[in-house]
């Protein structure tokens, strides 16, 4: 997957992949300032792909980030495999740049940043997922702007 390299111009998706869902996230490379969008709380691959096939279409995004997790201590576990398969398929099938960011402690942070906003317990589960995704792809417009 390519190095975000210098800041690029347009709207880019990023995902926080999951085997249940998948939080989608939008921002703007002009702004470096994340959304949370929506999640696809699809388990079977086509109506996953057919709903990014719609996001893509109707957001236009240059380029796409794909939250990689690992271990705290950065040893990968089979969901690390399991995402960065998912990011060559959204490269091969979109053909559209695909950037792989550290994802670790982002669905925490997404708990801790909803919990700070009164959405607590199980009101947090449609939106966390999202959320992981907008902490994802801030630290991605975050590593470009350092």
């Amino acid at each position: 997957m390519p190095d975000p390299g210098p800041a690029r111009q347009g709207c880019v998706l990023g995902f926080d992949f999951g085997e249940k869902r998948i939080g989608v996230a939008i921002g703007e490379h002009l702004l470096s300032i994340a959304h949370p969008l929506v999640t696809i709380d699809e388990e079977a691959n086509d109506k996953r792909f057919a709903a990014i096939a719609a996001l893509i279409t109707e957001w236009q995004p240059a380029s796409l980030v794909v939250g990689l997790p690992s271990y705290l201590n950065g040893d990968e576990h089979e969901l690390t495999q399991l995402c960065r398969k998912f990011a060559r398929r959204l490269e091969g099938r979109f053909n559209l740049p695909v950037t792989l960011v550290d994802e670790r402690l982002s669905s925490a942070e997404a708990s801790q940043a909803l919990r700070q906003t009164g959405i607590t317990g199980r009101k947090q589960k449609p939106l966390l997922d999202q959320v992981a995704a907008q902490h994802i792809l801030q630290s991605y417009f975050d590593r470009l702007a350092s």
